[in-house]
């Protein structure tokens, strides 16, 4: 138990300070609220109006979100398997090289497609 007392206080002080950050921002906050306060900002652009129960988005936003999914889950397996590299040997290269063949073929589909050029 003494090897996780440090993440257990760290936890009791992450969610301590976010609940005071939340109690703090209520009280002390501003209380008036205008039609410009309610309302979704976009830029300094006046809003499009949307039809009722919402409007339908392109799917090229929904791609892009996914490519950027895609790879900055890559880079967080990548890092740790370029600090260890030396240690893995042949069985980390060949498991890194699957993982990335798997992440290039649906990237080299997207790319045929057509999903990557910017209209």
């Amino acid at each position: 138990m003494n090897v996780y007392t440090p993440i257990l206080i760290l936890g009791i002080l992450a969610f301590g300070f976010a609940a005071f950050s939340i109690v703090i921002a209520t009280i002390t906050g501003p209380k008036r609220y205008n039609r410009a306060k309610v309302d979704a900002y976009e830029c300094g652009i006046e809003p499009t109006p949307q039809p009722m129960g919402g409007g339908r988005f392109p799917v090229k936003y929904y791609l892009t979100a996914m490519m950027f999914i895609i790879f900055d889950i890559e880079l967080v397996f990548l890092y740790p398997w370029a600090v260890a590299f030396d240690q893995l040997e042949l069985f980390g290269f060949l498991a890194m090289a699957l993982f990335l063949f798997n992440l290039a073929v649906p990237f080299v589909y997207e790319w045929r497609r057509g999903g990557l050029e910017w209209d």
